[in-house]
């Protein structure tokens, strides 16, 4: 927190989609914002430009996570920036390049999905935990550090023609826990929010599929999903809403996950 009261949340691939819509949440609550993006410096300055206009601070920061150099150059430019990172939402991730029955699927294609989705958020936190742990020693009365993993429906919900995208999201399900469980001596609480079916441009591929699947009955809560719904999750878990609790799963999903007859 700065001399003003501002907090500092890094998002990982903020500059669109999910990770748009939680910027802009944040941003909504005074945050100051540093929005990773890996490719689109435009999308990036679009964000952090909506960022502004709703009265929040920020900055844009290059950076693939798979890669450890633009990891550690990340965290230095936020905490040059800001001087200390509040929140860290590990958003960033990516779908296979090609959907592949996993009889056919490749090992390249599992390394690009797992060293984005699952190593480097594993690795990325634990660079920030280590700076969080710090700010708590230092104010032992302040306002506590928070990490929101993004995680899936794909977690537990099995999909063969992407089987490197549902192991990758169900380890970030365990990474949830084990950071918990590390963490929760310093008051650092670690939540998963686990999305269903979201308009984003992963989703736009497969919108005419998931239309149908909606309307049939799918999703009690018979729409898509918004990246704003996830957004507002991140949004009240950073400002301490569920203080009290730690490892959880929130499920942002419309319902899909409820086992129904």
């Amino acid at each position: 927190m700065d001399a003003t009261g501002r907090r500092t949340a890094l998002v990982t691939g903020g500059s669109r989609g999910i990770g748009r819509g939680i910027c802009l949440e944040l941003a909504r609550r005074g945050y100051r914002i540093a929005v990773n993006y890996a490719r689109s410096e435009g999308e990036a300055a679009e964000t952090l430009a909506l960022v502004e206009s709703l009265g929040g601070q920020g900055i844009t920061v290059q950076g693939d996570i798979a890669s450890a150099a633009d990891r550690e150059r990340l965290v230095d430019t936020v905490i040059t920036e800001f001087g200390r990172i509040d929140v860290l939402v590990n958003n960033a991730g990516v779908a296979p390049r090609q959907r592949m029955d996993i009889l056919e699927a490749t090992e390249s294609e599992f390394d690009f999905v797992l060293d984005t989705n699952l190593k480097g958020p594993y690795f990325l936190t634990q660079k920030v935990a280590k700076l969080m742990i710090q700010q708590v020693e230092a104010n032992p009365s302040g306002k506590r550090p928070v990490i929101v993993n993004i995680g899936s429906i794909s977690a537990d919900t099995v999909s063969l023609n992407r089987g490197e995208y549902c192991i990758s999201k169900a380890g970030v399900a365990m990474m949830t826990k084990l950071w918990a469980a590390r963490l929760a001596q310093y008051g650092i609480c670690v939540y998963e929010l686990r999305p269903g079916v979201i308009a984003t441009d992963m989703t736009a591929q497969v919108k005419a599929m998931y239309d149908a699947k909606i309307a049939d009955g799918l999703i009690p809560i018979k729409r898509w999903g918004q990246p704003e719904d996830i957004g507002k999750a991140v949004a009240a878990i950073a400002e301490g809403a569920f203080a009290y609790s730690t490892g959880e799963t929130i499920w942002i999903d419309g319902g899909m996950h409820i086992p129904r007859l």
